[in-house]
């Protein structure tokens, strides 16, 4: 795959949903965030909140589906390179997950920021 950034964009999306089917089925983390992303539609649906609201829980799921992809690759990538136990991989693989908690966390923000706006009664 040395060649990769002079491949056709089709061949380039091929290999970005390959990446992303290959992780939902092997990584339970990233199965239940897409299942809590799939909830946060569901309750703009039924909600419906304004369109801001929409496009900050949308961009709010796909930074944890995108940090938990890049946490993913990081621990896959680290296990091939070094497969003994170091604490330097430790710390690497415990900086990734912190990177998926930090991006939970913001998410976590934006829904409880939306729950006050409707509680609010604002329009």
């Amino acid at each position: 795959m040395s060649g990769f950034k002079n491949q056709r964009f089709r061949a380039r999306l091929g290999f970005a949903l390959r990446g992303l089917a290959h992780a939902l089925r092997s990584e339970a983390s990233l199965k239940l965030q897409a299942l809590a992303g799939a909830a946060a539609l569901l309750v703009l649906l039924v909600l419906r909140p304004p369109a801001v609201w929409w496009a900050l829980v949308f961009l709010a799921s796909a930074l944890v589906m995108a940090a938990e992809l890049l946490n993913t690759a990081i621990e896959h990538l680290a296990d091939l390179l070094h497969p003994q136990h170091s604490p330097g991989i430790r710390l690497v693989k415990d900086c990734a997950a912190a990177g998926v908690l930090v991006a939970v966390l913001g998410a976590l923000g934006v829904a409880a920021a939306l729950l006050v706006h409707l509680l609010s009664g604002a329009p």
